[in-house]
């Protein structure tokens, strides 16, 4: 056994012991040793499931949605050279996002960097701060001591990932430098020759397929984590009374909760809003727009300056990411500035999001002490919903004005067609606002989106990942709503080879021609440059690209039949066709439509 062979074999094992379950990789000669070892597991009947994609941004997004839809690491292989640049797009989304991924860049030995030799660059710390954790392996050699050193690595790489080592999850690289021969069978020229079992040492794991080194925060197992629980002990049981460390807060009835895009514990969250009566603010993709005080027309009521400054909260308890309008950070800077107090719960050690730095506390846990009176709700919340409810029932009134199904009536019919344990993938440009203001709220769907650095990059490639891995978890149907440019940005995310594991999912194609939100934007009032620098316009044919990947294909226009384009299997193109301009005159019509609701007679 050659020192590469035996180093692939030690360090795969070690990672399925840890808990690895999902991994991608692209083709490349460099990294064969791992790719072989990762082949021949796959077939043995193990736990590991192996995705193999043609180019290494397509793999790397779909590890991003794997991990991100599971809660547990998923890694990503690549060959040397220009490869691991491929990657860096989703490091950067995984690190802004908490993704934990593992990122194993294969690498020529150190003798040949910077001498010119063929497919060799520099990648150490090639992805900078953007991951938690930087290894450079090491040529494998055969001496004693290797094995442990191997496995240890596997070990302290995954709880990085993971963050169950009290960190942050996220994107870990691991850098292996490998000298021929690459393949097993083959001898080595530069290491003396072994005894009869293949290596000056034995190579096995702990007894019992434990892990080489075992946290203590591990107490599910060795990187066992159910999805959708939090991922990192530090950040569990983030509300609820009597938790241990919680920021003790008095009850007010003033009070607001603003979840964005992956708000930890978003299902206690909107519950502890509910028992005190405060509205909830929730982004599609923060989990919290659920219970009865959640409100669906929100984002326009905090675009009417005179509602808002007529509602001034005392207390703003945000969770996750926001700030996915303009209205949301403005709302935060205003209560800021009327003197309310703003709680931003932590998303993990040390991170914490505060665009409008309009933070007073910040912590792990909140816990209410006292709530409100018996009986019915306070003024505050009645003010709140009824204003909803007004802005409510003016936006259903011009969507339902006709058959057509333009862009904001399918964000909305979309998420209500959905059943319970669905998962909808959002891209992060207009389908995410459009599902913020349309979508109702609702309790048993599941969205996710890329919005740690709501990137257009890899969002077929992380939805299929994402749909993967909910259906191995026993969930329902999935759905990606993504725009016409996401989906050409990600074509190759369509295409995979006879026998890869395929999700079951329908890629909704908004498709406007070009980039729709920028006829939402200030450059829509310059006519001159509009069309061809920020409008960019395409031509492309959807029909041509499902026939091209082998997929089913139908275009929609009418929302009656939506519910049956959703029906089906397999990975699948529905394309609904919108006008730019048109998209753009409607929602300006929605939001004038909507505070004069908000506002009333008169």
């Amino acid at each position: 056994m050659n020192p590469s062979t035996a180093f692939a074999t030690v360090f795969v094992d070690e990672l399925i012991r840890c808990g690895l379950r999902e991994v991608v990789l692209a083709p490349g000669s460099r990294s064969a040793p791992l790719a072989m070892a990762l082949h021949e597991r796959c077939a043995a009947d193990g736990p590991l499931r192996l995705h193999v994609r043609i180019d290494e941004r397509t793999a790397a997004f779909l590890a991003l949605g794997l991990a991100k839809a599971s809660g547990r690491p998923a890694a990503v292989l690549c060959t040397s050279g220009s490869a691991a640049a491929n990657f860096h797009p989703a490091v950067i989304e995984a690190d802004e996002s908490g993704v934990p991924l593992l990122l194993l860049t294969a690498d020529r030995p150190p003798e040949l960097r910077g001498t010119g030799a063929n497919q060799t660059i520099d990648q150490l710390h090639l992805y900078g701060g953007a991951v938690r954790w930087f290894a450079d392996a090491g040529v494998p050699e055969a001496r004693p001591g290797m094995a442990g050193y191997w496995r240890s690595l596997a070990c302290r790489g995954w709880a990085a990932a993971a963050g169950t080592a009290g960190g942050f999850p996220g994107p870990v690289q691991v850098n292996i430098p490998l000298r021929d021969p690459l393949v097993p069978g083959l001898p080595d020229a530069g290491q003396p020759e072994h005894d009869p079992a293949g290596w000056p040492e034995p190579l096995d794991g702990r007894p019992g397929e434990q892990p080489w080194t075992r946290l203590a925060t591990d107490s599910a197992g060795p990187g066992e984590r159910p999805p959708g629980t939090p991922r990192s002990s530090l950040r569990d049981e983030v509300t609820g009374p009597g938790q241990p460390g919680a920021l003790e807060l008095p009850w007010t009835e003033r009070g607001v909760l603003l979840a964005g895009d992956g708000a930890v514990q978003a299902g206690p969250l909107a519950a502890l809003a509910e028992r005190a009566g405060w509205p909830v603010l929730a982004e599609p993709s923060s989990g919290a727009r659920q219970g009865s005080t959640a409100l669906t027309a929100y984002q326009y009521l905090l675009d009417d300056p005179t509602f808002t400054a007529a509602h001034p909260p005392d207390l703003v308890i945000s969770a996750g990411r926001p700030g996915l309008s303009r209205g949301q950070l403005g709302f935060l800077r205003q209560a800021g500035g009327h003197g309310a107090r703003h709680v931003v719960l932590t998303e993990g050690p040390g991170r914490w999001a505060d665009p409008a730095r309009s933070a007073t506390d910040v912590a792990a846990r909140v816990r209410l002490a006292g709530g409100p009176p018996p009986g019915p709700a306070t003024d505050w919340l009645r003010r709140w919903q009824r204003a909803d409810a007004a802005a409510r029932g003016a936006l259903d009134a011009i969507l339902d004005a006709g058959p057509g199904l333009t862009e904001p009536r399918l964000a909305r019919d979309l998420t209500a067609a959905l059943p319970d344990g669905a998962l909808l993938w959002a891209a992060s440009s207009l389908p995410i606002r459009d599902l913020d203001r349309q979508m109702a709220a609702r309790a048993g769907l599941r969205v996710l989106a890329s919005r740690g650095a709501s990137g257009i990059d890899g969002l077929i490639s992380a939805a299929s990942g994402a749909a993967l891995a909910h259906q191995a978890a026993g969930g329902g149907p999935a759905v990606a709503l993504l725009g016409d440019l996401a989906v050409l940005h990600d074509s190759p995310g369509l295409f995979a080879g006879p026998g890869e594991p395929r999700p079951d999912l329908v890629i909704v194609v908004a498709s406007n021609d070009g980039g729709g939100i920028f006829s939402t934007l200030e450059p829509a009032a310059f006519p001159d440059s509009f069309e061809r620098v920020f409008g960019t316009p395409h031509g492309a044919r959807f029909s041509a690209l499902a026939a091209a990947a082998g997929l089913p294909y139908r275009q929609l226009r009418e929302a009656a039949d939506l519910p049956a384009a959703l029906r089906g299997s397999g990975l699948r193109i529905v394309e609904v066709p919108a006008g730019r301009a048109d998209g753009a005159a409607l929602r300006h019509r929605l939001h004038e439509a909507a505070v004069a609701a908000i506002r009333g007679p008169g």
